[in-house]
């Protein structure tokens, strides 16, 4: 009798085990992460989406730019230096968005960029990769005389001097002696001034032009300019890099 009380003891004490494991199993479930749902809440942030299925980053898609040619390289060195040694106090774009800014410039075969805010020539330089392919010029502005003068050595370093004309002074009153057509027109400058550059260069710009602007993320952005973009049936706005500084890309319809 005794070594059948005992069978049930330890019988008892196993099941308790048991069910205490599977307790524990589904609580762990519970709080898992759940895969490709793509929805808040369910395991995965909500920009992640359906897409990456639970991944914490993109590096999987990131890449470096791979020169072609040794001058191609040399430009690049340039501009790695410029971004490694350069960058504080600037306001440069990230390096991405000047990638962005070169294959834009070359896929429309852009023959003149005009550029608000030169800064010491980071995203100029970027233009240059494309313009030295399709034969184009740059036109840029800078109100800063230090980085007005810093910008002409590092064009000139980077070899892509003879291809911009860099403007000093206060840009709201150069741009009114520029000449069409503008292929691309690039903001990055004093943000609350770029519905007044929109406007008095938009006729400037070709049919079938871009305008893009930087810092478009909704902590910078002027809502006039924003308005201006998204609003008018002659243009076609999307934006890109928004969880960074952002970037508006307009095209102005044909």
């Amino acid at each position: 009798m005794l070594k059948k009380i005992m069978l049930v003891v330890v019988a008892v004490v196993l099941l308790a085990g048991v069910m205490s494991l599977l307790a524990q199993e589904m609580s762990e479930q519970t709080q898992r992460p759940r895969r490709g749902t793509g929805r808040p809440g369910q395991g995965m942030r909500p920009d992640q989406g359906r897409f990456f299925q639970g991944r914490t980053d993109t590096s999987f898609f990131e890449s470096q730019p791979m020169p072609k040619t040794e001058t191609e390289k040399t430009i690049l060195d340039v501009l790695d230096d410029m971004d490694k040694n350069q960058r504080r106090g600037m306001m440069n774009v990230p390096a991405e968005d000047g990638r962005l800014l070169r294959l834009l410039t070359e896929t429309i075969g852009a023959r003149h960029v005009v550029e608000i805010g030169t800064s010491n020539g980071y995203s100029g330089i970027w233009f240059c990769l494309a313009l030295r392919k399709t034969g184009g010029k740059l036109t840029t502005h800078e109100i800063d005389a230090t980085r007005a003068s810093l910008a002409r050595k590092n064009f000139k370093r980077a070899g892509v001097d003879k291809l911009v004309t860099l403007v000093e002074g206060n840009a709201h009153e150069e741009i009114t002696k520029l000449k069409g057509p503008i292929d691309i027109l690039f903001l990055d400058a004093d943000k609350e001034g770029y519905i007044d550059y929109l406007n008095k260069l938009l006729p400037l710009v070709r049919p079938g032009g871009l305008i893009v602007a930087h810092n478009m993320n909704t902590r910078q952005a002027d809502k006039n300019y924003v308005k201006a973009i998204t609003t008018n049936p002659n243009l076609e706005t999307i934006f890109l890099h928004m969880d960074r500084a952002g970037v508006g890309v307009t095209l102005k319809k044909r």
